[in-house]
């Protein structure tokens, strides 16, 4: 087996080769001329490019804001850093080719949200180094979309973390929109580390998609602000532990989880959770970090080297185990898929951290199934 360092940089190429034709078309003001759009309704070209941007940039952040774990590593990251922040001015600029949809229809909403949360992952990279122009027209961008109310489901949270974001950017926020989020989600809780997709629970990723990640990084940035949300936060940071050890066990020993729900064009951005516990150091006390980096780097090799997975130019295909157009979404075009990258938190962790240092451990599925000592697992409220 490969040691951390070896897992490190296989994960950032893989980033890197997901992320590269999105942040160099859009970097350059063409992505619209030259990014295919695939999905199934004549829509979504009003949306995808957004959805590029906000995805890609919301799973890249921590490793832009980090540091490489060598020379060659740092260099990409110095350099995509850059890119990005030449994306984020094209995407916002009134006057660029490639000016993105923050206000016509209601998926703006959520695209400008996950490029909300990228700038609450990378403050110093995505907002401190902006330009004072393009911070104006990315605060703008934000605010377009309060014009539309969200969905009353997982949706509130894309308001909430749009507002978290202006607050860091130190603009006007609106408390309401979070502390509304906040509250019907803890109605919304249906037990054991799992919430509602609104009032019904849905058996679905999307707890991992957006719920806790978003709870926790909204509560993290508004900490000290209001007594009961800082009760929330404990609640909120206890049940995404519990969701992370389900999310580990879920992965089985070849590297495949389950496919079930909606959405499951997003690939390994399904374990979005896990690797953002393993990003803040909250794993479960049972689940090592070493493990978790075995774990998810086997289910990325078992995704990003299904043939099919890219077309001719780099760009991913709606599937899941390489193109699969079928497993495609009314919602979901080529745009929708760069969540994935959320998988790679983690490479926001210095190269000492235990998660990449530590000797490489099998996961919890790999012991089970082998006849090993498995620690037994037990529910939560």
């Amino acid at each position: 087996m490969a040691d951390g360092l070896e897992h490190r940089r296989y994960w950032a190429s893989v980033l890197i080769r997901i992320a590269g034709p999105v942040l160099e078309a859009l970097s350059e003001r063409r992505l619209k001329a030259t990014m295919p759009v695939e999905g199934k309704t004549d829509d979504r070209p009003a949306y995808t490019h957004l959805e590029a941007l906000g995805r890609t940039l919301a799973g890249m952040a921590p490793w832009l804001e980090g540091r490489g774990a060598d020379e060659q590593e740092e260099r990409l990251r110095l350099r995509f850093a850059g890119l990005a922040r030449e994306a984020i001015d094209a995407g916002t600029d009134p006057a660029s080719p490639d000016r993105l949809n923050f206000e016509e229809g209601f998926q703006p909403i959520v695209d400008a949200a996950f490029l909300a949360q990228a700038v609450l992952r990378a403050p110093t990279e995505l907002w401190e180094k902006l330009e004072p122009r393009v911070r104006a027209n990315l605060a703008a961008a934000l605010k377009r979309t309060r014009t539309r109310k969200p969905f009353f489901n997982n949706w509130l949270l894309f308001a909430a973390t749009i507002e978290a974001a202006l607050r860091r950017m130190g603009d006007d926020w609106d408390p309401m929109r979070v502390d509304y989020a906040l509250k019907q989600h803890e109605q919304w809780y249906v037990g054991d580390g799992t919430y509602g997709d609104g009032p019904q629970h849905h058996a679905d990723y999307y707890n991992s998609f957006v719920i806790h990640p978003m709870l926790v990084d909204v509560t993290e940035q508004v900490r000290g602000e209001y007594a009961d949300w800082d009760t929330a936060r404990e609640r909120i940071a206890a049940r995404a532990r519990r969701y992370a050890a389900i999310q580990e066990r879920s992965i089985s020993p070849e590297g495949t989880f389950p496919v079930v729900g909606r959405s499951i064009a997003y690939r390994f951005g399904a374990f979005q959770l896990l690797a953002q516990s393993a990003l803040r150091g909250e794993l479960p006390e049972e689940v090592e970090p070493a493990q978790v980096r075995c774990a998810l780097t086997a289910v990325i090799r078992r995704v990003i080297e299904a043939p099919g997975t890219f077309d001719d130019g780099g760009w991913l295909r709606i599937g899941l185990c390489g193109h699969q157009p079928e497993l495609g979404e009314s919602y979901i075009s080529t745009g929708s898929l760069y969540l994935c990258t959320a998988v790679f938190l983690p490479l926001g962790l210095p190269a000492s951290d235990p998660f990449w240092s530590g000797e490489d451990r099998p996961w919890t599925a790999m012991k089970a199934w082998s006849g090993s000592f498995t620690p037994i697992d037990k529910a939560i409220g």
